[in-house]
């Protein structure tokens, strides 16, 4: 479903991703974890070129991901994107958040776009929240507000960059719960977190990154029982205490 072959990032002097591989098969769940600066939120961010990339290729369900235009408007409506700060219309209501992309971008009519959002708002837990304003909810509701605006879209993978890193930690459990019910349902998702728990009960195989590199992957069970790279027994010995 998601396919990154020898790709390269720059920030200036910073090689921030380094000949980065990786494939990402229909309906697994990759969850991506790593020190702070290793790369792990802009390789995130380069799947659906919300970041460019300086060299290498990235394809989504076999097409290669275009640099722009309306080719990149369509591929990006297949690629949906949860970020650590909502990024919610602060000046529409929940529902209105949620059946803007249909309407707009998938051409689908308001009765069945706003029957869509009721379904899913309802999914995720906050359908008594439709009439109000993002500001008037939590941070926990918002952002799950913000994964039913993203399966509104009925995208082939849900990128997750930090999703849970701006909550306060009771809230945090409320969208993992979410999360852990889409992996269960086969979405095929990349979650860039630092929820271990989440990883070891989600995930098909954690990815992990450190200096821009991807040192190792593995099954949950594998990595933190036994990580092969000292680089990764040196993190999980920080994290896991």
């Amino acid at each position: 479903m998601v396919s990154l072959k020898n790709v390269n990032k720059h920030f200036g002097a910073l090689h921030v991703l380094q000949n980065i591989n990786l494939d990402v098969s229909k309906g697994e769940v990759v969850v991506i974890i790593g020190p702070s600066g290793s790369g792990k939120s802009t390789l995130c961010r380069a799947i659906n070129r919300l970041e460019t990339i300086d060299d290498g290729e990235i394809l989504i369900d076999g097409k290669r991901l275009p640099s722009e235009g309306k080719e990149l408007a369509a591929l990006r409506a297949d690629v949906g994107m949860v970020f650590q700060s909502f990024n919610l219309f602060a000046h529409k209501t929940i529902l209105e958040n949620v059946t803007l992309g249909p309407i707009k971008v998938k051409n689908m009519r308001p009765a069945d776009a706003k029957e869509l959002a009721t379904n899913l708002l309802t999914r995720v837990g906050v359908a008594t929240q439709a009439e109000k304003l993002p500001a008037q909810l939590s941070g926990g509701q918002q952002q799950r507000v913000a994964i039913a605006r993203a399966l509104a879209m009925k995208p082939k993978v849900i990128l997750f960059d930090e999703p849970t890193s701006a909550l306060d930690p009771e809230m945090i459990n409320e969208v993992l719960d979410v999360m852990v019910e889409l992996a269960a349902e086969g979405m095929t998702m990349v979650v860039v977190t630092h929820e271990m728990g989440f990883a070891r009960k989600a995930a098909n195989r954690v990815v992990f990154m450190a200096d821009g590199e991807i040192v190792e992957q593995d099954t949950p069970e594998q990595f933190f029982t036994n990580p092969r790279s000292l680089r990764a027994q040196e993190f999980l010995s920080k994290i896991l205490k």
